[in-house]
């Protein structure tokens, strides 16, 4: 046996108890301000939103210095970077737009990427205060509050968008989906199997009789 596999064994072999013990040997328990400062995420009843407040004007001015250079001066975004405002409605449409007042559930939403991860390249630089004021900006934008409305932890809650009531808890975890339920099909299932559409790309879908691509 190698020098380099004996030492491999007998390190295995001392390491076994504390791998047992459900202990590694490695790293050490974070400690309270460490995970205060990952445990940041905002739910939508307001568990974990900070102190603060902030206006629809002074989230304009911030919205300007921060975000417009990617998201547009009225969020209707800059090249192919995230359209934030409009498309109230069009959700059934073919070609929807999802932005915050038409598709995103719940305010909180909106404050927890904010505060988590923009602006983008400076992430968790905004003061809370500031957080408050973009947040009201863009639902301003979004046609939920009026040009006066100030937004902070004491109101949060009251804000409700419009396509909100269509999310709900995944629940795969204790009710199948109706696709999957019943004795499924395991033979002679279909008579004939026949091309039924074709892939708009030429030569992706082959030809009657033809064979392999090339």
């Amino acid at each position: 046996m190698s020098k380099f596999l004996k030492a491999f064994v007998v390190a295995s072999l001392l390491a076994t108890p504390a791998v047992a013990a459900g202990k590694y040997g490695l790293g050490r328990e974070a400690t309270p301000d460490e995970v205060k400062a990952w445990d940041i995420d905002v739910r939508p009843d307001g568990t974990g939103l900070p102190k603060g407040k902030g206006n629809v004007e002074m989230g304009e001015e911030l919205f300007i210095d921060n975000c417009a250079s990617c998201h547009g001066d009225f969020g209707e975004g800059v090249d192919r970077w995230p359209v934030l405002s409009g498309g109230h409605g069009s959700l059934k449409d073919e070609r929807p737009v999802k932005t915050i007042g038409s598709y995103w559930p719940y305010a909180s939403t909106l404050f927890d990427y904010i505060q988590r991860a923009m602006p983008f390249g400076a992430a968790q630089t905004l003061e809370p205060d500031e957080v408050y004021a973009i947040t009201a900006y863009l639902l301003n934008m979004n046609d939920v509050v009026d040009d006066e409305f100030e937004l902070s932890d004491e109101n949060f809650k009251t804000i409700k968008l419009e396509n909100e009531e269509n999310f709900f808890m995944d629940d795969r975890a204790d009710k199948e989906l109706k696709e999957f339920t019943g004795e499924p099909c395991m033979k002679e299932c279909k008579k004939s199997v026949e091309i039924t559409k074709r892939a708009v790309i030429v030569d992706v879908t082959p030809e009657e009789g033809g064979g392999a691509l090339e």
